[in-house]
């Protein structure tokens, strides 16, 4: 049977109006077309519905024992075709889960959570760390949020760029750069790169190979905190982002020296799956994640 909601709206309508009249003038329908679904609703249930008693129409013992759960049913499908668009903070009870590095994870999730439970105290945070390969985790809901420099190119994917973080070069601060930092001084030096890949090469060598200098990469590592550890204990340098590397490069009491040589900020993306564009609670948690990042490069 290819079952029609329509007749559940008009039988509904029907049983409360008593009427082929009233039901019309109820759902803004002519006489007849209801007319003509109340004889659909005959056919298909094997009952009169409504009978003719003198000048008025009287339903069935059937129609009486549908009537509650045809009602119940019709609001159901209002609700579900109509969902509530205000969102209620106070009774918002969602777990969040957001991947990304550790150095976003050290700067911004300590002021995300103080958000978030300000003001939605049934709100969770689950953060899960980058995997080395792609996965589907995004795709599939299994993540909500992906944090990071990376931009998804499918089309069912969403991405808003959250700011900008310039590039500095962080080293012991007694190391023998630290008070002066050239291209030709940051080439000879050991270095060590980030990447989730285990990439040896980066970006900035393309730029070293343009001037005819070449580093001396001695690891690569899928964490900012790995990465300042060995720099803390050796003469390595590491090229990482400027405000959200911050905590762990203050953790390990690090200095910094901009990077000799011009190039663009490191973005910071916002990525999710467009199945949670028109969901309220996830517009929320984005406007969250983009507003504690405001806060953090402001200072």
């Amino acid at each position: 049977m290819q079952l029609d909601l329509n007749l559940l709206t008009v039988l509904d309508a029907l049983l409360e109006e008593g009427s082929v009249m009233g039901a019309a003038q109820r759902l803004h329908l002519s006489s007849p077309a209801v007319s003509r679904t109340l004889g659909r609703l005959r056919t298909v249930t094997g009952d009169d519905i409504l009978v003719r008693t003198g000048h008025s129409m009287a339903p069935t013992p059937y129609a009486l024992s549908v009537r509650e759960e045809v009602h119940r049913l019709v609001r159901q499908a209002h609700e579900v075709l109509s969902p509530v668009r205000e969102l209620d903070l106070a009774r918002l009870e969602r777990t969040f889960t957001i991947q990304c590095h550790d150095a976003v994870a050290a700067s911004l999730v300590p002021v995300l959570v103080d958000r978030i439970q300000q003001r939605a105290r049934g709100v969770q945070l689950r953060v899960l760390a980058e995997n080395s390969v792609d996965t589907d985790d995004l795709r599939h809901g299994r993540v909500d949020l992906e944090l990071g420099g990376a931009r998804p190119a499918l089309p069912e994917f969403r991405s808003e760029p959250l700011g900008e973080d310039r590039l500095v070069v962080a080293m012991r601060a007694d190391h023998p750069c630290a008070a002066r930092l050239d291209l030709a001084s940051y080439a000879a030096q050991p270095h060590v790169v980030i990447s989730r890949r285990g990439r040896l090469t980066a970006s900035i060598d393309e730029v070293l190979a343009a001037e005819g200098l070449e580093r001396r990469v001695v690891a690569a590592v899928a964490t900012v905190s790995t990465a300042l550890q060995i720099a803390a204990r050796s003469d390595a340098l590491v090229t990482c982002t400027a405000v959200l590397g911050r905590p762990l490069i203050e953790v390990f009491a690090l200095a910094t020296r901009p990077l000799p040589v011009q190039s663009p900020a490191a973005t910071i993306n916002c990525n999710w799956h467009q199945r949670y564009d028109s969901d309220p609670a996830h517009a929320w948690l984005r406007k969250q994640v983009r507003e504690s990042i405001e806060e953090i490069t402001a200072r």
